[in-house]
């Protein structure tokens, strides 16, 4: 008896189509809402502890002046309603990942505005910042836009444990939203990452105007990529006063939660991340996201330039809801 391929091992293990379209996703979306959290719950049960919530903490070393168009981004120089500012030194953000540490989180995220990496002292800093929080003993994750081979060698080298470039929404909407770089520019730079023996950190934004097609769409793109993301953030759009979403509608809660359990039924072993967008959706809806399956969350006050619930909110509501903090991971420094 010849073993089983890859694609169909694992399509025996999570009962889905060893090739997954569209529509297959769509027919696990549209479930009605009980028989999806049954389905979420279970596959997220069987892969995790349900009990696990990873905390990580992003940081903005780079604030504004970006030369990308991104319809939902403040930082974006089209739109011009956030100043840029200086880099951050390679101190104050290990000062800022200690307290990030000592408030329990365990991954340490930082962000740069730029279209894509330029060799030089920037750069160089920003490998310094992954060598020193890896040295705190916590994840380090950076998002700094498009790379080159040889950059995502040098962040391997660093040590660096995940980068984060979300596809943002399907391939067929993203010109709707982004006219400065391509979605096979976006895929490119995984594919990089991925050969650099980094871990991947990609999702995407729904309430952007997207059909759910889209969002599933997105989904079958994500779960399709070889290994899947080990993170998948999901995010309801912050329409930002100034951006040219501004007046986008906020998402129904019900929405985001539909997504996430889909996430997680397509990719079983990822943490799927309930991101920004938190601080619209009650105590109720954040924990129906963790039910069926959002297993991480950003932590701290503040998103690069949106804001989020504060640590004690999330440490109170955690508690309430009889979760806790994952512990920090083995990581070498």
């Amino acid at each position: 008896m010849h073993s089983a391929t890859k694609a169909e091992a694992g399509s025996a293990a999570t009962g889905l189509p060893s090739t997954l379209s569209v529509s297959d996703v769509r027919a696990i979306y549209d479930l009605p809402l009980p028989a999806l959290v049954q389905r979420a719950m279970s596959v997220h049960q069987a892969n995790h502890d349900p009990g696990e919530v990873q905390l990580c903490s992003l940081l903005s070393v780079k604030t504004g002046g970006c030369q990308e168009d991104c319809g939902y981004c403040p930082q974006s120089a089209a739109h011009g309603n956030v100043e840029p500012e200086a880099m951050l030194t390679v101190k104050e953000v290990l000062s800022k990942a200690e307290l990030a540490k000592s408030a329990g989180a365990t991954r340490f995220c930082m962000g740069a505005a730029w279209r894509n990496v330029k060799d030089g002292p920037a750069f160089e800093r920003v490998l310094d910042m992954v060598r020193g929080v890896r040295s705190l003993g916590m994840e380090a994750c950076v998002t700094l836009g498009m790379l080159t081979e040889e950059q995502a060698g040098k962040l391997a080298e660093a040590g660096l444990t995940a980068y984060n470039h979300n596809l943002d929404t399907s391939r067929s909407f993203y010109g709707k939203v982004i006219t400065t770089r391509t979605y096979d520019d976006r895929l490119t730079t995984l594919q990089r990452v991925r050969r650099a023996g980094v871990s991947l950190c990609c999702g995407g934004i729904i309430g952007m105007g997207e059909s759910v097609d889209d969002r599933c769409a997105l989904l079958q793109t994500l779960a399709s990529l070889d290994p899947p993301p080990e993170s998948v953030p999901v995010n309801a759009l912050v329409a930002v006063p100034g951006t040219p979403l501004e007046l986008r509608p906020k998402i129904d809660p019900l929405e985001l939660v539909r997504t996430i359990a889909t996430a997680r039924i397509l990719m079983p072993k990822s943490r799927v991340r309930l991101s920004a967008g938190r601080t619209e959706l009650s105590r109720e809806a954040q924990v129906l996201c963790f039910l069926v399956g959002a297993n991480s969350i950003f932590y701290g006050d503040k998103l690069l330039t949106t804001g989020n619930p504060d640590c004690d909110a999330d440490q109170a509501l955690l508690k309430a809801a009889g979760l806790h903090a994952a512990p920090s991971e083995s990581v070498s420094a």
